[in-house]
C-alpha cells in the first residue's frame, strides 16, 4: 500500500510517500518539504502566532495536494515539539483540522525517542546489540537505548537545534561568550540524564539520526548523500572538536557554503554542533554511526506492525 507520513517538526513540514506492507522494507516514493520553522514563530507567551498558523495551515493543504497526486492511500500526520510545546496548541490543531480536515497527533518527546529507536534498531537489526540512539531535531534532542525493538530508557530534552539558535546565539558570527554560555547549558542539560542510561551498561553501537548529525559528518568527511543510503557514514568526536571552533567564528552565510550544509540549516548549525559534541562526549562516544532512517519511518513501521497479517 501506498502510506504517507505528514511530518510537522519544528524546522520543516515533510510528506514522507513510502510503498510499504509488512515484512518488507518501506520504498520512497516522493519527498515533498517546506521550510516553516514553527520554533521560530512563537511569540513572547510561547504561542504559535496567527501569521504562523495561517502558514501552517497552507502547508498542510501543499502537502494535502502532494499526497492526493501521488495516490496516498492512508495519511499518518504528526506533530513534534514546537507544536507540542506551543501554549495555544489545542487552538492550532483545532484550527488545522477545521481548515484542511487534518488531525494532527501530537507525539510526546518520550514517543519520537521510542519510534526513532525502532527505525534505528530494524535498520541495523539485531546483531548491533544494545543500541544508543541520539537525534537532534529543531526543537528537542532524543536520546534512547536498548537492546530490544522498544528501548529500556528514552529522555528527550528541549536542546534544539533551532530552539537554541533563537535563545542563545542571536549574533552572526555567534558572540564569544554566547557560545561559552549555551555549551554549560547543554552540558549540564544532558549530564542530568546520563545516569538514566548509565545504568544499562555500555551500548555495543551507537547510532545519530537527523539532518544535523547527517550534516555534521559530511563536514567530517563522510560520503555524500548522492553516493546512497547504504553507504556507512560515521562521525568521530576528535573531527567534531575540531570543527566546532571553527563554525562557532563563520558566519551564518560562510557555513551555508559548507560541503553538505544546506542554506536553511546553516544558521543553527553551531548549536546542534554544540549538542552532538556535549553529548558524544558526555556519553563517552568516540565514534557514532549515521542512520538513514529516523522518526518519519519508525511511524511507518509502526503502522505496518498493526495492519491485520502483520
Amino acid at each position: 500500500m501506498r502510506l504517507g507520513v505528514l511530518d510537522v517538526g519544528s524546522n520543516t513540514v515533510h510528506l514522507l510517500v513510502v510503498d510499504a506492507h509488512p515484512g518488507a522494507r518501506p520504498l520512497p516514493a516522493h519527498s515533498h518539504k517546506a521550510d516553516l520553522r514553527l520554533a521560530q514563530l512563537l511569540d513572547d507567551r510561547g504561542a504559535i502566532g496567527a501569521d504562523g498558523v495561517e502558514r501552517l495551515i497552507g502547508v498542510v493543504r501543499g502537502a494535502l495536494e502532494a499526497a492526493e497526486d501521488k495516490g496516498v492511500e492512508e495519511l499518518l500526520p504528526f506533530a513534534t515539539s514546537a507544536v507540542r510545546e506551543a501554549t495555544n496548541a489545542d487552538e492550532v490543531l483545532a484550527r488545522v483540522k477545521d481548515e484542511t480536515g487534518v488531525e494532527l497527533r501530537v507525539l510526546s518527546g518520550a514517543e519520537e525517542a521510542r519510534l526513532t529507536f525502532l527505525a534505528v534498531r530494524r535498520w541495523f537489526g539485531w546483531s548491533a546489540g544494545k543500541l544508543l540512539v541520539l537525534d537532534i531535531g529543531g526543537g528537542s534532542l532524543e536520546i534512547a537505548f536498548g537492546i530490544d525493538e522498544e528501548p529500556d530508557a528514552a529522555a528527550s530534552l528541549p536542546l534544539g537545534a533551532g530552539r537554541l539558535t533563537s535563545a542563545w546565539l542571536p549574533g552572526d558570527p555567534a558572540d564569544p561568550a554566547d557560545v561559552k554560555a549555551l555549551r554549560r547549558h547543554v552540558r549540564a542539560q544532558i549530564a542530568r540524564t546520563v545516569g538514566e542510561f548509565s545504568r544499562f551498561g555500555a551500548p555495543d553501537h551507537v547510532v545519530a539520526t537527523s539532518k544535523t548529525f547527517k550534516q555534521l559528518a559530511r563536514l567530517a568527511g563522510a560520503a555524500r548523500s548522492a553516493d546512497g543510503l547504504y553507504v556507512q557514514r560515521e562521525l568521530k568526536r576528535s573531527a567534531l572538536e575540531d570543527w566546532v571552533p571553527r563554525l562557532a567564528a563563520m558566519t551564518t552565510a560562510e557555513r551555508g557554503e559548507l560541503p553538505g550544509v544546506s542554506e536553511g540549516r546553516a544558521g543553527q548549525l553551531l548549536a546542534g554542533a554544540l549538542v552532538a559534541e556535549g553529548a558524544m562526549d558526555l556519553f563517552g562516544v568516540e565514534t557514532l554511526e549515521i542512520c538513514p532512517w529516523a522518526l518519519r519511518e519508525g511511524v511507518i513501521l509502526r503502522q505496518l506492525d498493526h495492519l491485520p497479517g502483520a
